[in-house]
C-alpha cells in the first residue's frame, strides 16, 4: 500500500523538473538575486599552475529555467576582462541564503563556480575551486567581489 502510494505521488509530479512544485519555490528565493550585476570591486586571480590572471567584471542571473540532468536551474552568463573577454553562459540556482552559479568550462581552470551573498543592495561573491580537478589552490586563495546592480 505504501509503495503504490509513493508511485502515485511521483506519477502526479511532471516529468519536467522544471515545471515541479518545488520550482515554484525556488523561483520566489531566485528573485531577489535575478538581475544585471556589475562589479565594482574584485580580486584579480592568479593560480602559478595555470599562468593566467582572471577577473570577473560583470554577471547576470535571469529566472528563465533551463534543465540539467534531473534538475532544473536558472540561465545566467559570467563576464571576463582577463584573461580574455568572454562570455560564459552558466546556470545557477538560489535560496534565502546564498545563491550557487555552475557551469564553467574545465579548460578554463578548477573553478567549481560562484558563491554570491546579498547585502544589502549588493552582491558579494567568490569563486568556487574544485578539489577534484588536481590542482593545489594555496589555502586562503580567494578571488572576492562586491558587485552593484546594472544600470542598463
Amino acid at each position: 500500500m505504501c509503495c503504490a502510494l509513493a508511485v502515485a505521488l511521483a506519477a502526479c509530479e511532471p516529468s519536467d523538473p522544471c515545471r515541479s512544485s518545488a520550482m515554484h519555490l525556488r523561483t520566489r528565493f531566485a528573485t531577489a538575486y535575478a538581475g544585471h550585476w556589475r562589479v565594482a570591486r574584485g580580486d584579480t586571480l592568479t593560480l602559478p599552475q595555470l599562468g593566467d590572471r582572471f577577473r570577473l567584471i560583470a554577471l547576470t542571473l535571469d529566472t528563465a529555467r533551463v534543465t540539467v540532468g534531473r534538475t532544473c536551474r536558472f540561465k545566467g552568463t559570467l563576464v571576463f576582462a582577463v584573461p580574455r573577454a568572454e562570455t560564459l553562459a552558466v546556470t545557477w540556482s538560489g535560496v534565502p541564503e546564498q545563491a550557487l552559479i555552475y557551469g564553467w568550462p574545465a579548460e578554463l581552470g578548477p573553478f567549481a563556480g560562484v558563491g554570491a551573498v546579498r547585502v544589502g543592495d549588493s552582491l558579494a561573491g567568490e569563486i568556487l575551486f574544485d578539489e577534484r580537478l588536481n590542482v593545489q589552490v594555496p589555502h586562503g586563495v580567494t578571488a572576492r567581489f562586491l558587485a552593484g546592480r546594472a544600470r542598463d
